[in-house]
């Protein structure tokens, strides 16, 4: 290959191998706004945006195995990251909310192998970040947390999520799921309480900078949101087990305390919005993680709705159905950005 070919050629593999994990949260803010248009019996922009989640999860499964495949030092470096290996966590959402939107369909068995996907993936993802945080982090402050750590509890619950789905198909081993993701859900309220509590503490009691407040501080109202999406499946389904059935009470408690803690989230992260770029007028740009603030708002959407329904709460639902707007709205922003953002790319 001559040198005028190889300069062509390698500015076009550049992408490749700098391909953000985030960008899985593209898949997951489409299937969340598509599951609540379904909620709003929008069927063809809930059809619309299926497609779209569907289309671009397999595009982005194969482009990462090509970055494993041909960058695999890229991909190292990135895991070995602590600032880095938590966003791959979203291949976990993205797989999950894929699988909910599959057996909404009747697609049953490709639900169930999404949800085996997903937790090969959160199982060594879950073990590697918590090695890199204790063996490889030589920064040891607090300064190191940010909301992408939070994305790790959206990968929990966002199994909760399909395997509440899916467990009345999973016959005589429907228990054992059942008992599974009541498992995972505890598990992700504690990780819950220990990242925000060492978040909170990193932005309430140490210096904030104008530039590190980035879309990712949206995930802290996602997970909360998710946590109680969660907690509405485990509530609204058969839990099978007596001993289950008597975890309702704390279940149902603790998802209004979190979705109240959601909420109160809301108005804080719009402050930090109009401070960052109202106040200190940094430009607003496109960047991958954008959709980390598109998936928060349809997260709080739908878990609104389903909570309103369980509880038999109208307002719940009434908010649900203006902040299914509100981030469709937002959907429509960040993918104008990232069309953008593609066409400016693809001259070269």
């Amino acid at each position: 290959m001559n040198k005028a070919t190889a300069s062509t050629v390698a500015p076009k593999s550049v992408w490749l191998q700098s391909l953000h994990p985030g960008n899985f949260a593209m898949v997951m803010a489409s299937g969340i706004l598509s599951t609540g248009f379904s909620m709003l019996h929008f069927d063809a922009l809930a059809q619309g945006l299926y497609l779209v989640a569907i289309a671009v999860w397999l595009a982005l499964l194969a482009l990462s195995t090509a970055r494993a495949w041909r960058y695999f030092p890229a991909v190292r470096i990135d895991l070995l990251n602590p600032r880095m290996v938590f966003s791959y966590f979203t291949l976990v959402a993205a797989t999950a909310i894929v699988g909910l939107l599959l057996q909404a369909r009747g697609h049953s068995a490709l639900a169930m192998a999404c949800w085996v996907l997903a937790f090969l993936a959160w199982c060594a993802l879950l073990y590697l970040s918590f090695s890199v945080l204790t063996f490889l982090t030589h920064e040891h402050n607090v300064n190191i947390v940010h909301g992408g750590w939070l994305i790790s509890i959206v990968g929990t619950q966002s199994l909760v999520l399909l395997g509440a789905r899916i467990a009345p198909e999973l016959g005589p081993y429907a228990k054992f799921m059942m008992v599974e993701i009541h498992m995972l859900w505890g598990l992700g309220l504690a990780f819950y309480g220990i990242f925000v509590t060492l978040f909170c503490y990193r932005i309430f009691f140490l210096t904030l900078k104008p530039e590190q407040v980035s879309p990712l501080l949206w995930v802290v109202m996602g997970a909360a949101a998710i946590c109680a999406n969660a907690g509405t499946s485990l509530l609204t389904g058969d839990p099978l087990l007596p001993f289950l059935l008597t975890q309702r009470p704390f279940v149902d408690g603790m998802t209004m305390l979190i979705w109240a803690w959601a909420t109160w989230w809301i108005p804080m992260l719009l402050m930090f919005f109009v401070w960052k770029h109202g106040v200190h007028r940094l430009p607003l740009r496109y960047e991958p993680v954008q959709w980390s603030f598109v998936f928060p708002l349809g997260m709080y959407a739908v878990a609104s709705g389903r909570l309103g329904l369980a509880a038999e709460f109208a307002p719940l639902e009434w908010i649900s159905e203006l902040m299914v707007w509100v981030c469709f709205v937002a959907w429509c922003l960040a993918l104008t950005g990232f069309l953008r953002q593609l066409l400016r790319r693809s001259p070269s």
